[in-house]
């Protein structure tokens, strides 16, 4: 782990766009009714960019938990990068406030389309199937849902990825949200072909999509008509796999999903990081291709 260019980057971005943040943290303690008459406008002992250092961190140590990453390594292992370490209990209480910096941080990171571009999604389960009535975190949010592997009470994550594996556009939606409704936001910037599954079968979408530039391209359900498809498009829907290995690595490497989430804000953070420290690795799954000519093009209306 690379701490002090993390850092760098991530101090250099909040200098930048700091401003931003500030006019977040009065239109809070402007809208708050609960706020008190007298409030202390004394800086932190720990500074935001090294919170948010840590926190991204974390997605990228290999630790199975947050409290344990802490404790264990951070507070025994860091003391000389990090010498103003805040209590465990202290740190979760301020990550609230890493939200809206490192949202727009990993706004920044957001890859350029090529022309090829993959999109799927998947489940985030925030507990068990079975624990779903008694669930209180995410109540009202959440919700049950139905996926290739069975039942889970969660949130779905919409990935749209590029051959190169960058991540070009994200949106979380509850569980039961059609994977065709936010296709329509999810690719403004994108141009040329668009590869996905059965589940984006759709012809309004694709009419909509077709006429401003982008090709939708989805295999065939048994009951439908057979259609003309380029070599192509054939290869490229082989390879969409692609973005399921996006998907495992973000489960798996980046701790995106767990049911251990306290709060809403503490949930869409370890998103966030999970999605920043995907993006800034330096090999992801790609495919080895040449963007040229030979891609057929798309013809607008």
């Amino acid at each position: 782990m690379k701490i002090t260019s993390l850092f760098v980057e991530v101090d250099d971005f909040l200098k930048n766009h700091f401003w931003l943040w500030e006019i977040e943290q009065q239109v809070l303690m402007t809208n708050n009714p609960q706020k008190p008459k007298k409030r202390r406008n004394r800086q932190g002992k720990m500074s935001l960019s090294e919170r948010c250092t840590i926190l991204i961190l974390f997605h990228e140590s290999g630790f199975r938990t947050f409290k344990q990453f802490y404790l264990s390594y951070v507070c025994h292992h860091l003391r000389g990068e990090f010498p103003n370490l805040l209590s465990y209990n202290r740190f979760v209480e301020l990550i609230p406030d890493t939200l809206l910096p490192l949202s727009f941080f990993l706004k920044s990171m957001m890859s350029s389309c090529s022309g090829i571009s993959f999109i799927d999604s998947t489940k985030i389960p925030v507990c068990h199937v079975k624990r779903a009535n008694s669930h209180r975190v995410f109540k009202g949010l959440a919700c049950l849902s139905k996926s290739t592997t069975g039942w889970y009470f969660g949130f779905k994550l919409h990935l749209v990825v590029n051959d190169k594996g960058e991540l070009l556009a994200f949106e979380l939606t509850a569980a039961n949200v059609d994977d065709r409704k936010p296709v329509s936001d999810l690719t403004k910037k994108l141009f040329g072909r668009l590869y996905g599954d059965k589940g984006y079968i759709s012809q309004s979408l694709f009419e909509q999509l077709f006429a401003r530039g982008l090709w939708m391209v989805t295999n065939l359900r048994k009951n439908m008509k057979n259609k003309l498809m380029s070599e192509f498009d054939k290869c490229m829907l082989r390879k969409r796999a692609i973005i399921e290995s996006v998907n495992d690595q973000l489960k798996n490497i980046s701790q995106i999903e767990h049911s251990r989430h306290r709060s809403l804000m503490n949930f869409v953070v370890n998103l966030v990081c999970g999605l920043i420290s995907y993006q800034r690795k330096p090999k992801k799954p790609s495919l080895s291709l040449e963007i040229n000519a030979q891609v057929p093009a798309v013809v607008t209306l």
